[in-house]
């Protein structure tokens, strides 16, 4: 049983598996367009709710959203279930095979057979597409990877199955009605409006451009209020959330300008496209933040690299990404 699906190597496992799912059932659109629909884009700063021993950091709204959002916006209908008994799980996915349907799943990456050993941690939100079954081997379609992988029926339950924070329970998803006639425009406007909204708007001191702006004014304190040693840490926690876990916080910022310039031609807005390249922009402000962050984690550099420089660095991209998005608000 193999099914005909194009794999696509794609930027961020949600938003990629998301894309190569819908284009599957013949609808012409980008992972870029994905992730802005769905209003992908977010910042949280959770001091009080510990990952890893670190403060909760999140550059991009909670898992699961940009899946959910894009396909409401869309008016694409998705089959989701989740197994409380492994086996059942595996023949539920099966059953799909036989219809045909590729299936995208939650698993945990720890245990994946195929990933390389760098790239390996307890992490159980990433998402992938099974497209096949020969013998005892799944086919695989993982958007992080270039080429289509396979893995066996014991290996497969292990990773839907991993223990741990968000643990995904078997889950599974597929679309069961994606319209021919989608009024891609309004769901394009209607992600914009929710991402800006997310960013600025929301009353609360940790979420969007205030978040990041509490974040630059906290992490200049770290050192003296944790230690060296733990502020490092914090500090490497901050980083690999914004590089290592998904695409990352530039990362995202990127996708989100890309976005940008293509709903600005679809919307026939040249301000909104002008607007992306000020998003680039601040995504290259994020890099260089990372950068200086990773120098100061490993005792080099200079003053530029102190906790101090770097909380002005945060406080800029608060005010740039608040100013961008208010502005955003009129042109639209």
């Amino acid at each position: 049983m193999i099914i005909d699906f194009q794999h696509e190597q794609g930027a961020h496992c949600e938003s990629a598996t998301t894309t190569n799912l819908l284009i599957h059932q013949g609808l012409k659109i980008t992972e870029p367009l994905v992730f802005g629909i769905s209003a992908g884009l977010f910042f949280s700063y959770i001091p009080l709710v510990k990952l890893q021993f670190a403060p909760l950091f999140s550059y991009r709204s909670m898992p699961g959203k940009i899946f959910s959002r894009a396909n409401k916006n869309l008016g694409v209908t998705m089959k989701v279930e989740k197994f409380k008994n492994p086996v059942d799980s595996m023949s539920a996915l099966d059953v799909q095979m036989v219809k045909g349907n590729p299936v995208g799943l939650q698993v945990g990456v720890y245990h994946l057979p195929y990933w390389p050993p760098e790239y390996k941690q307890h992490y159980n939100m990433h998402n992938m597409v099974i497209y096949g079954k020969e013998g005892n081997e799944y086919l695989v379609s993982d958007t992080v990877l270039p080429e289509v992988q396979r893995i066996t029926y014991d290996g497969l339950m292990k990773v839907r199955y991993p223990k741990g924070p968000f643990s995904p329970s078997g889950k599974m998803y597929y679309p069961v009605d994606v319209p021919k006639n989608i009024d891609m425009n309004a769901a394009i406007l209607k992600g914009l409006k929710k991402n800006i909204y997310e960013m600025t708007e929301i009353p609360m001191w940790f979420i969007g451009t205030k978040g990041i702006r509490y974040l630059s004014k906290k992490l200049a304190t770290w050192p003296e209020k944790h230690g060296e040693k733990t502020a490092n840490y914090y500090l490497g926690q901050l980083l690999r959330m914004q590089e290592l876990a998904g695409s990352g916080g530039a990362g995202h910022r990127f996708i989100y300008a890309v976005f940008m310039a293509q709903a600005g031609e679809k919307l026939n807005n040249p301000k909104l496209v002008d607007l992306s390249k000020e998003m680039a922009d601040i995504a290259k402000l994020w890099r260089h933040f990372s950068i200086l962050g990773a120098k100061n984690c490993k005792y080099r550099g200079g003053v530029e690299t102190s906790f101090v420089e770097l909380s002005k660095i945060l406080g800029v991209l608060a005010d740039r990404e608040h100013d961008l998005f208010k502005r955003m608000k009129k042109v639209i």
